[in-house]
């Protein structure tokens, strides 16, 4: 029997919430005012996070002259944005331990291996489609979410759908949907609800696979392009990883020349290998 959103919902709810510093955080998205000071501390307290935190502030991605050694240091050097970026990066993979993906069938390396691609295309192609950066790869590295949810809430129904997509052939999202009745996107968005993202950002992780029209840059459609960028690149080490279609409208939007292509594709293969190292445990 096909899984009903409502369902979907009430097994959401049984996922752990997010630490309260991070939500906090992430509800200053939008906000102008911000103590940046009582916020760092409150991240300092957290002494997981923070290693993590500085050593993706101190890897090539963000090219430092020296070495940051607190989160104060790390914000006053590289900017409060920045560095709520990269504590919520850390604070959502580590709240999917591999073993309990492992359920249903998911391999949970290449995940989040086609997750950090996702993000890193994302971060570079905002630049270009002047959209906040820091923004576009949090959404980049969480629009996948949905596929943990499925996987470790219905595990039963996430294998069969494993199964169902080798025997056709298809797109992923096919065979969930044929099969789970809910597809990852849909349960990202809900997750991405239930943790208080951003509305844009939410939006993005919903429609990453589906965009209604082209047009203006926004969130959804860098995130929408990222995505199938990222599968293009083939950076999760799937051997049957697919590349999603890209309409011409999306193409035209993004205005991307060969050149910029293609120094997209090489700067996005060039950092990805170190945020791997240290996102990908």
């Amino acid at each position: 029997m096909p899984t009903s959103l409502d369902d979907l919902v009430k097994r959401i709810r049984d996922l752990p919430s997010l630490s309260a510093v991070v939500v906090e955080l992430l509800s200053t998205m939008d906000q102008e005012d911000i103590d940046v000071h009582v916020l760092g501390g409150k991240i300092a307290l957290d002494q997981s996070l923070t290693a993590k935190t500085l050593r993706l502030a101190n890897s090539s991605f963000y090219g430092m002259s020296s070495k940051v050694t607190t989160i104060h240091q790390a914000i006053s050097v590289l900017g409060f944005h920045s560095i709520r970026t990269l504590v919520t990066a850390c604070a959502v993979t580590g709240s999917f331990p591999a073993s309990a993906s492992a359920n249903g069938g998911v391999n949970f390396q290449a995940f989040w291996r086609h997750s950090v691609a996702t993000a890193v295309c994302a971060k570079l192609l905002a630049v270009h489609l002047k959209l906040n950066p820091d923004t576009a790869f949090t959404a980049g590295l969480l629009h996948d979410i949905g596929t943990l949810v499925l996987a470790t809430r219905f595990p039963t129904e996430y294998a069969a759908m494993l199964a169902y997509r080798k025997e056709h052939d298809c797109y992923i999202i096919e065979a969930e949907r044929s099969v789970i009745g809910i597809d990852h996107a849909m349960a990202g968005s809900a997750l991405a609800a239930y943790w208080k993202f951003p509305a844009a950002m939410q939006e993005a992780v919903a429609s990453h696979h589906h965009l209604d029209a082209a047009g203006t840059p926004t969130l959804p459609l860098l995130i929408h392009a990222a995505n199938v960028f990222a599968h293009a690149l083939d950076l999760s080490g799937e051997e049957d990883d697919l590349v999603p279609p890209m309409s011409q409208a999306l193409w035209v939007s993004l205005a991307l020349s060969e050149a910029d292509c293609a120094k997209l594709f090489r700067d996005s293969e060039s950092t990805f290998v170190d945020m791997c190292q240290i996102l990908v445990t």
